[in-house]
């Protein structure tokens, strides 16, 4: 994938509308925001182009939209808390037709320098489809200018992601990428394609089916794979092991046992837990502090336990595994780190990444999450805002938001 963008820096907006798709994908509950973190990722590009004298008409989606529009998901408290971070009035353009005539009038209305936030563009139904491109066009109408920031739904083909481009650059607009997307592709793109070695991958979560792809390309390309998490259950079954109650996928046994062969063909260090915090089911609830553990050898965990975290052990050696390392991705915990008792090995991962002079990339969703609960967020080189979005990027994937860019 070519990763050489335009970015914000080179495009002269002065006097001209300016689309950005930013991800405002945020918490709500009783319709106030509870983490605003990618409300406060999207300001530097957004007050970059208003300080050039851009028109900014910023569009995102926010949550699934399954049951059609709805006020529970109305973009209303994000235009609200722009409006407050920004020191200026952020009109919010409420119709749900998102480009509809509300949407053309307060665009006719803009000088240099305003910003407005068009509604939920998943309010229009056609966003994901196949049938998006009028929706594409009547948002590039809006628009000379297109700005894509919105690296977590880089990975999907949408109208406001991909489909706009093809309009604004059939006018002559330019299509770049905002701060945020440069900040991505330039960590977690070069990462993957030009690491600086030692390079360790670690990866965790719940399952392997998810991360089939990122376990096959990172093998190629890294010194060291760590594997954690639910996920390890099967690449200790695929050995022969014991695993009691653990979490397994039958199905990718064989997978397993390929990789496993993969990395000694490769040379490569595949590292697997060697002891497990094992209890007698899940917990329930999953914050129960007073959940009964111990430690077992991973080899020899009871039929009637289940592994739920990684042990004192393994800790010690995945963070001898990274002391060295000059370029470290992670994406997925190692355990249920919601839970105090079974917080140790995500805690212990961070810590030893917190503590190296590498380069640490955290690729969002659950370890990003863990990482800055924890408290280590500002100890990381990069924490990824796309979950899906950062692992098709470990899966060497074109991502549509970024290919749709101009190149410089």
């Amino acid at each position: 994938m070519g990763l050489n963008k335009k970015s914000v820096d080179d495009i002269n907006v002065k006097g001209r509308r300016v689309l950005v798709r930013c991800d405002f994908n945020v918490p709500l509950k009783n319709g106030e925001i509870t983490d605003e973190t990618r409300i406060a990722a999207a300001l530097p590009t957004i007050k970059k182009l208003m300080g050039d004298g851009g028109k900014v008409i910023l569009c995102s989606h926010l949550g699934k939209v399954k049951n059609g529009p709805n006020e529970g998901e109305s973009l209303a408290p994000v235009a609200k808390r722009l409006s407050e971070k920004l020191g200026k009035d952020v009109p919010f353009i409420s119709d749900y037709n998102v480009t509809g005539a509300d949407a053309k009038a307060a665009v006719d209305n803009m000088k240099d320098g305003d910003v407005i936030l068009l509604q939920n563009t998943r309010f229009r139904g056609s966003e994901e489809t196949k049938n998006g491109e009028a929706f594409s066009k009547e948002l590039s109408e809006l628009a000379d200018d297109y700005v894509c920031d919105a690296f977590g739904s880089s990975h999907r083909a949408h109208a406001s992601v991909e489909g706009v481009t093809k309009f604004v650059r059939e006018k002559g607009g330019a299509c770049a990428v905002g701060y945020l997307m440069q900040k991505e592709i330039n960590f977690l793109g070069n990462a993957v394609e030009n690491p600086v070695r030692p390079f360790v991958a670690i990866l965790g979560g719940a399952k392997v089916a998810d991360k089939l792809a990122v376990i096959d390309n990172l093998l190629n390309k890294c010194d060291t794979l760590i594997i954690g998490g639910g996920m390890a259950f099967t690449f200790l079954k695929a050995k022969g092991w014991s695993i009691g109650k653990s979490l397994v996928d039958d199905t990718k046994l064989d997978y397993c046992k390929e990789m496993i062969a993969k990395a000694e063909k490769l040379g490569k260090q595949l590292l697997l837990p060697v002891d497990t915090v094992v209890a007698a089911g899940f917990p329930n609830p999953i914050d129960d502090p007073n959940l009964k553990v111990e430690t077992v050898d991973a080899d020899k965990i009871p039929d009637d336990m289940e592994g739920l975290d990684i042990g004192a052990k393994t800790r010690a050696l995945f963070a001898d595994a990274v002391k060295n390392a000059k370029t470290v991705v992670w994406n997925g915990p190692m355990g249920v780190f919601e839970n105090p008792v079974l917080a140790e090995g995500t805690i212990a991962v961070a810590k030893a990444l917190a503590d190296t002079d590498a380069t640490t990339i955290i690729g969002g969703g659950d370890s990003a999450a863990a990482v800055n609960s924890l408290g280590f967020g500002d100890k990381m080189s990069h924490i990824s805002t796309g979950g899906g979005a950062s692992l098709e990027f470990l899966e060497g994937k074109t991502l549509p938001g970024v290919a749709a860019a101009d190149d410089k």
